[in-house]
């Protein structure tokens, strides 16, 4: 059986971490963790922090209380978006695949977000960068070696990350780049047509 591997973040769901923050306090966040500056984004995803840790340094450094700032950040990991089309091909798809949803991400993906959406019920395996603790463009695509079923040159890669579908070509297999939802769901009716 091939491999079909999906990414999550910007490929089938594009909710945010902290979105029901008001504006500017979303800004604050934004600012502080996602601008570039530093590492703690992808220590948090390697499994150097956990989100407890996280929401404390956020809520100490933007003046929001904690446990506001905690139970928000858990409600919106919990309501996180996918699209039912994009859910319901990739079910169909296990009829000729084995099907992996391979995501950098954090604990609470894997605490909260997975069982929230039921996302066990829709994959073969849900990899997770922070209980790998490597990213899946790091160690040569590693994480995509481990977990392929079959030839890495017959699996297929669906993602929005031009770095990881590099690293997945250089391996031999076949990457999807995704910009959009519709992209998305594009590949995945092509996937279900052609039935390979």
């Amino acid at each position: 059986m091939k491999t079909l591997f999906i990414d999550f973040d910007g490929t089938i769901c594009h909710d945010r971490f902290w979105r029901s923050l008001n504006e500017d306090d979303r800004d604050k966040v934004q600012n502080l963790l996602f601008s570039g500056k530093n590492q703690i984004v992808n220590n948090w995803m390697k499994g150097v922090y956990s989100s407890e840790e996280i929401n404390r340094i956020v809520a100490k450094e933007t003046n929001i209380d904690y446990e506001s700032l905690w139970n928000l950040f858990v409600r919106d990991c919990q309501t996180m978006r996918i699209e039912s089309e994009i859910l319901a091909l990739i079910n169909d798809l296990r009829d000729i695949f084995h099907v992996v949803l391979i995501t950098g991400n954090m604990d609470c993906f894997s605490r909260f977000t997975v069982p929230s959406l039921h996302l066990n019920e829709y994959f073969d395996v849900i990899v997770n960068s922070f209980d790998e603790k490597q990213l899946k463009s790091e160690n040569d695509g590693n994480s995509f070696t481990k977990h392929v079923k079959g030839k890495i040159t017959d699996a297929i890669l669906i993602e929005d990350s031009e770095n990881s579908c590099k690293v997945f070509e250089s391996l031999g297999g076949t990457a999807y780049k995704v910009c959009s939802p519709d992209d998305t769901l594009k590949y995945l009716n092509i996937l279900q047509t052609n039935r390979f």
